[in-house]
């Protein structure tokens, strides 16, 4: 099999760059790490860390059939392509135009930010909001962001009223209990729910649990069966228990409800300008609640203020852990990917919940909302009135 041409050698101002053969340069090992040098790029320009790229990020392309002297290594947009030979004596400092071709060659874009794909990044920022992002790209490592990298936020107390989970979520759910479970009774998503409500009965009954009623076998017919769900189901509500049988049923009730448009979440004024925010400055949010993964969605689906699902990266809810116990905080930790728990911000109104964030290791602030109950004195936490003090 016959070698491959050599590509002719390449200057820039009448620099050598170097040589490399045309398979070498289009390979899928230099095709891979073009994108992977664009791809860091953007992510740190996005996180504010950089303003520029200047030529900063240099990576080798690593391939075992070309020899090592004609290996290229992909340079971000103010830098070339070349062979790693000694560094060449500039008679001028290099612009990112310069290097125009040897871009365009390989289908990099080296605009800049102001009138290339970064501005997307920028439009959403306001003059002051770029001046902060620039001074904390240019400062010391002490004047880096100090913001965390992931924000997780509660719901009831926090992002929504608290009057709207209690007043229009719960009631809702109570009055449509049986309404639900008769009209999808023979759907496989509700035997589930049957199945984890049968499970979650059972156990209230052996421990004594106040409300818990028996739940009679399929044979005794569907209307009793439902009778019995739906007394227990009741109980629940009324005890606001956070676990998981309950939880499940409610999102399903809750999800026909918005959709026939009886429901639309509310969400303090605040919150969608500070997702917007947060978004726009590379933050990842998170949402934790007892409610289920389903329920969540839907609230931020279908709120006052429009589909705000847009600003969010995922959903947590009791299958992670109860919400006041240390280790749900710990597993939260583990599947975000960060670094360490204090990367994370937990936004909560209550004070118990804060507390185990805590001990994982994680930053929280206390929300304080109207119509949440009173804080322990001397609780030790930070607390804002609005997501916008943030």
């Amino acid at each position: 099999m016959a070698a491959a041409a050599a590509a002719p050698a390449m200057a820039v101002n009448g620099i050598k760059i170097g040589t490399a053969s045309q398979a070498h340069l289009e390979s899928m090992a230099a095709k891979e790490t073009r994108v992977l040098i664009s791809g860091f790029s953007r992510h740190f320009y996005n996180l504010g860390r950089a303003s520029g790229t200047s030529g900063s990020t240099t990576i080798k392309v690593h391939d075992h059939y070309t020899r090592k002297p004609q290996q290229l290594m992909v340079m971000s947009s103010s830098g070339g392509l070349s062979a790693p030979s000694p560094k060449p004596h500039l008679p001028k400092t290099p612009k990112s135009s310069d290097y125009g071709s040897l871009f365009t060659k390989l289908g990099i874009d080296f605009s800049s930010p102001s009138d290339g794909p970064m501005q997307r990044v920028r439009s959403g920022l306001g003059m002051g909001q770029r001046r902060n992002v620039l001074t904390k790209a240019q400062g010391s490592e002490r004047e880096m962001d100090p913001f965390p990298h992931c924000i997780v936020l509660d719901i009831e107390g926090t992002t929504t009223p608290i009057s709207f989970v209690t007043e229009v979520l719960f009631p809702y759910a109570r009055a449509n209990v049986g309404r639900h479970l008769s009209a999808t009774y023979d759907n496989p998503e509700t035997q589930d729910d049957i199945k984890l409500l049968r499970s979650q009965v059972q156990n209230d009954l052996e421990q004594g649990i106040a409300g818990a009623v028996p739940v009679p076998p399929d044979d005794a017919g569907k209307e009793e069966v439902i009778a019995s769900l739906a007394a227990n189901v009741e109980a629940m509500i009324k005890a606001d228990r956070k676990i998981t049988a309950l939880k499940e049923l409610q999102g399903h009730i809750w999800r026909t409800g918005f959709e026939s448009k009886e429901l639309e979440a509310i969400v303090f004024d605040d919150v969608p300008k500070a997702l917007e925010k947060w978004h726009a400055l590379g933050k990842k949010v998170y949402i934790y609640s007892s409610g289920s993964r389903l329920a969540q969605r839907l609230i931020f689906g279908n709120t006052n203020h429009g589909d705000l699902r847009k600003y969010l990266c995922g959903f947590f809810d009791t299958k992670v852990g109860n919400k006041r116990e240390t280790s749900s905080y710990v597993e939260i930790f583990e599947s975000l990917g960060v670094d360490k728990p204090s990367n994370i911000l937990f936004l909560t109104d209550v004070s118990q919940e804060a507390t185990a964030a805590k001990a994982a290791g994680l930053e929280v602030m206390i929300s304080i909302r109207p119509g949440n109950g009173p804080l322990p004195e001397n609780h030790g936490f930070r607390t804002i009135n609005s997501f916008l003090e943030i």
